[in-house]
């Protein structure tokens, strides 16, 4: 396969996936109603999501990423699978409580990595909230008598959500999202979950090993933004970060880089609007991000300019490795 299309910047095709709690049509998100089982995730990146542009049309991002690997992530990123796993979330009803493994304990049990995760509320009505974290004092004793007795809600520490707000949410934290809000997830690119409580829904609950990953103090909660002068770093921790970049009418690829940092791969997300996304000399095909739509950027890329299309809301995301 030649650089040129190892290098191009490409769309991918979003994978509409059902859960129990999800909607029937996700209009105006995207033009997608459900036949029988609602819907309730839009896969934007996963192993078996689709290249959707250019050379790589029709390759799984799984396949991809076995193939290309250092190309796409370039040289400072250990070249071991796709690092990230993004979504929206489309609850209609409450989700599971559940928890994820840390990187240990999925490893332990033949996992190559844990589930860290943070999610940005796209929209919200008035009074939507998300559990995330525990009660001071709650103990694993009492986690246990309330997935036994059905009352694991009490426990909960809620948080109200509003639009625009990052909530972080580590490995090791007790969680669930209820409906009100939209929410687009950022994720290490593991799909483990270990339910908890499931409201009485006929599916596998993971009792012993949710309470096995949980930590009864963990570092989750809202993120406040720091405002820079041509972006909002929503949040930059181990395993990803997340930037709300500001185009007026165009701008280039090298200014979306922070400062010192290298060169590797990431993705564009447009939240609102459409943007194009053209090499000035012709490198590559122009590629189109339609809204909701998103396009991964290479990290041997050449450079390239960002077209608002109109109404444009882009949001950049960057897988990170942790720090030892």
């Amino acid at each position: 396969m030649s650089m040129v299309t190892v290098s191009s910047p490409f769309r991918i095709e979003p994978r509409f996936d059902v859960r129990p709690w999800g909607f029937r049509d996700l209009r105006p998100w995207y033009d997608q109603s459900a036949d029988q089982e609602p819907i309730g995730e839009v896969w934007l990146i996963g192993d078996e999501c689709l290249a959707d542009s250019g050379p790589l049309k029709g390759k799984s991002v799984g396949a991809l990423f076995a193939e290309l690997g250092a190309a796409l992530l370039g040289a400072e990123f250990p070249a071991n699978g796709s690092p990230l796993l993004l979504k929206m979330i489309f609850a209609q009803d409450k989700l599971s409580v559940q928890v994820h493994p840390d990187d240990a304990m999925a490893q332990k049990y033949g996992d190559p990595r844990g589930k860290t995760e943070c999610w940005l509320a796209l929209a919200a009505e008035k009074g939507a909230q998300v559990a995330c974290g525990l009660q001071t004092g709650v103990t694993l004793e009492k986690i246990r008598e309330g997935i036994e007795k059905g009352t694991l809600e009490e426990s909960l520490a809620l948080l109200d959500i509003a639009a625009g707000e990052m909530i972080y949410v580590d490995a090791g934290t007790v969680h669930a999202i209820w409906p009100g809000s939209i929410l687009l997830e950022t994720q290490q690119n593991c799909d483990l979950t270990y339910r908890m409580y499931d409201y009485g829904r006929p599916r596998e609950l993971h009792i012993e090993k949710s309470l096995e990953a949980v930590r009864l103090q963990t570092g989750a909660g809202k993120v406040t933004p720091k405002e820079l002068s041509d972006r909002t770093v929503l949040i930059d921790v181990d395993y990803f970060q997340v930037e709300r970049i500001r185009v007026q009418s165009s701008r280039s690829g090298a200014s979306l880089a922070n400062a010192g940092e290298g060169k590797g791969l990431s993705y564009l997300f447009a939240a609102a609007g459409a943007a194009r996304i053209f090499n000035p000399h012709g490198a590559f095909d122009a590629v189109e991000l339609p809204e909701r739509g998103l396009v991964a950027i290479p990290a041997s890329a050449p450079n390239f300019v960002v077209e608002d299309l109109g109404g444009l809301d882009l949001i950049r995301i960057t897988p990170r490795w942790p720090k030892a």
